[in-house]
């Protein structure tokens, strides 16, 4: 910036500062009214940038959305705020919660579902042993009479009941792998058969 441009900077601030200056002497009986409506529309403005820049956030925790079936055997799973995608699914009758996990070798049921699908945790054998994030649990093997997804019933299905703590059963590749194809676009996890 030359000495020409620093010139003209300070003329338009003197002037600026002129122009408040009279405009107060002129209203200064209503400078606290004056004060208050500039904080509120400060706040508004403000406000609507906030709400501008977290739409996004909002929008996905305010409208969850559910899982959609698009057709016979196709199911879409949004991708929840955690970065997880979560689905229910009937299991012997039984609606229960599950955390889509591809890392996971087998559906796993916690103790708690697997009593709400009709097993009785007390008299599994927990013969098998898994390693988890948390270390090494017991678990004990299962067949699920039915798991119904969507539209898609499948009979006869392995799975384990976790015998250590756990907050969701998973839905791991031992189901998985039975739906022809497994895709995850645009923040959408999508089961095709």
């Amino acid at each position: 910036m030359n000495s020409y441009d620093t010139g003209h900077l300070i003329y338009l601030i003197l002037l600026g500062l002129m122009v408040l200056g009279a405009y107060l002497a002129h209203n200064r009986l209503s400078v606290n009214r004056m004060l208050q409506q500039a904080t509120v529309w400060a706040l508004i403005f403000f406000g609507v940038v906030a709400a501008i820049g977290l739409w996004d956030d909002i929008s996905r925790t305010a409208i969850p959305r559910q899982v959609n079936v698009a057709g016979e055997n196709r199911i879409i799973v949004p991708r929840s705020p955690d970065g997880h995608y979560y689905l229910m699914a009937q299991v012997n009758g039984a609606p229960l919660r599950f955390v889509v996990d591809t890392g996971a070798s087998d559906m796993v049921l916690t103790r708690r579902d697997a009593q709400a699908a009709g097993l009785a945790p007390e008299t599994l054998n927990f013969m098998g042993r898994a390693m988890t994030a948390n270390g090494e649990v017991r678990t004990a093997p299962v067949r699920l009479d039915n798991i119904t997804l969507g539209s898609v019933t499948d009979s006869n299905v392995p799975a384990t009941v976790n015998g250590g703590e756990m907050t969701n059963s998973l839905l791991g590749m031992s189901y998985l792998q039975r739906w022809g194809r497994i895709e995850i676009t645009q923040g959408e996890l999508i089961l095709t058969r």
